[in-house]
């Protein structure tokens, strides 16, 4: 008898144990090869859709009065060469009017091709737009160039063809171009030309419609007095211009030079400073090299007229500033 309790209450404890074990089984979720298809589709199109939304904010927007080239593929009919209006819009067979302002050509095509589908005119439509011409996001050339403006420069300009259409730099241009974007100004960039022709390749970067390219003005220090060839001289941006290196671009010393009362005239916070320079003791190694600024003057006064040496500060500034010839 009591042998018979106790197998009771075994089986008991078995049925329980066995019934719970059920119960979590069936509350517990159930995963497929086919969720975990399903999840995986969901994932990729999510980052697909990610990544084309990023790449979408970065393209060129199509404005009022841009060109455009509709093409609708087995349909030639719907396509066609399309400016659009000063609303924003274009005009497309079965369609209507569509408005396009603001979206890049990609975002144009797929509005397009749900507004084909919808109306029921085509079942799988494949549009394309081309901008052929960006009438109202040129790009602007400002600073130191020949013909500073705004070019509406087609296909897939680059820096040296926005360089070229406004005339190139001018004598005064530095080596530092800025490129600033419009939508996002703070995301520009600033290129530092090389002489080295393969370097200026590798520079010659893509532009974007409405790109505006700022041509930095180099600095100039000025040669004045008994020199062979007074004038302007260019200081490029990676240069460190000294007193002998802005006489040996003035050629030299003329024989009635003097290396005496030999002066910089610096302006600072609008007035007139003179540094005299010891040009002798520098010329033979006793005194070091002194560097100059922008807008420098270097004067080197006659030997035979005392009177260079007395000229006062304004008049030789007019002068070395008035006859200069900006070289190189």
């Amino acid at each position: 008898m009591r042998t018979r309790h106790l197998l009771i209450l075994c089986c008991v404890f078995l049925l329980s144990i066995g019934s719970r074990n059920g119960l979590i089984a069936q509350n517990a979720p159930r995963v497929s090869p086919d969720n975990d298809a399903t999840s995986a589709r969901k994932v990729a199109a999510s980052t697909a859709n990610d990544a084309a939304s990023n790449a979408s904010q970065s393209d060129p927007r199509i404005g009022p009065g841009d060109l455009l080239e509709l093409k609708v593929f087995g349909a030639p009919e719907l396509g066609g060469t399309l400016r659009v209006s000063g609303a924003g819009e274009i005009t497309v067979p079965l369609i209507g009017a569509e408005k396009v302002a603001g979206l890049s050509p990609e975002q144009a095509q797929k509005n397009l091709e749900q507004r084909l589908v919808s109306g029921g005119f085509l079942r799988d439509p494949h549009v394309n737009i081309l901008v052929k011409e960006f009438a109202t996001q040129g790009i602007s050339v400002l600073g130191e160039v020949a013909r500073p403006g705004i070019y509406p420069l087609l296909g897939s300009p680059r820096l040296f063809d926005a360089l070229s259409a406004a005339g190139g730099a001018t004598n005064r241009a530095g080596k530092m171009i800025y490129i600033s974007r419009r939508e996002d100004p703070s995301a520009g960039s600033a290129i530092l030309l090389s002489q080295d022709p393969r370097q200026s390749l590798a520079q010659n970067v893509f532009l974007q419609p409405g790109d505006t390219v700022m041509v930095s003005r180099a600095g100039i220090v000025y040669v004045s007095g008994d020199v062979r060839t007074p004038g302007g001289y260019v200081m490029n941006n990676d240069e460190n211009l000294t007193v002998l290196q802005a006489i040996a671009l003035a050629q030299g010393l003329n024989p009635t030079a003097s290396t005496k009362n030999v002066r910089i005239i610096r302006r600072k916070e609008g007035k007139l400073q003179e540094i005299p320079v010891e040009l002798k003791q520098i010329m033979t190694a006793k005194a070091p090299d002194i560097s100059l600024e922008n807008e420098d003057v270097l004067f080197v006064p006659n030997s035979a007229s005392k009177s260079a040496a007395r000229r006062s500060l304004e008049s030789v500034v007019q002068v070395a500033t008035g006859l200069a010839i900006y070289r190189r």
